[in-house]
């Protein structure tokens, strides 16, 4: 009696462990490739078809083409530095007479479109008047100059651009 006992508990074992395998190994689906997956696996990436894009000027690059210091009487501070972007500030007699930047706008094409519908120039750069305060031109479709100041009217910012070395500075 007892082998028959052992017998049915061997054979309800070895069913369990049967089902069990059928169950596991039943639940490993192989996925199946489209011709979508083949067509994205054959054609080369986006990046890797991508020209490499140029990386940001080092702001002391831009330095040498701000106007000197002591223009006009003018002391020259430069105070902020960073990739793509230099900044002076303009002091005459203790007070802040401007602020001076060259950014450099490749990495932000929108700050671009404001150029296109310049109506003045300086020399063959599209100069533009951004709220009261602030003109800006664009060099070479890619370093924006700008001078900001509750001080000087458009006609003193423009002097002020000009004063920048601009071919220098197209030729970057």
């Amino acid at each position: 009696m007892r082998t028959n006992q052992a017998r049915r508990c061997v054979g309800w074992a070895a069913a369990l462990v049967a089902i069990a395998a059928l169950a596991l190994g039943g639940c490993k689906e192989e996925k199946k490739s489209t011709r979508w997956d083949q067509a994205a696996s054959a054609a080369p990436s986006a990046q890797a078809t991508a020209a490499p894009t140029e990386k940001p000027k080092e702001g002391g690059a831009f330095n040498k083409f701000f106007p000197a210091d002591g223009t006009d009487g003018a002391k020259r501070v430069f105070s902020q530095e960073k990739d793509g972007f230099a900044e002076a500030k303009l002091t005459k007699d203790g007070k802040e007479l401007a602020v001076l930047s060259i950014s450099d706008i490749k990495a932000t094409p929108d700050a671009k479109d404001k150029f296109a519908k310049a109506t003045d120039k300086l020399d063959a750069y599209p100069l533009v008047t951004v709220g009261k305060n602030q003109s800006a031109i664009l060099v070479k479709d890619r370093w924006q100059v700008k001078v900001s100041s509750t001080t000087l009217d458009g006609d003193a910012r423009k002097t002020w651009l000009s004063k920048f070395d601009l071919k220098g500075l197209s030729a970057l």
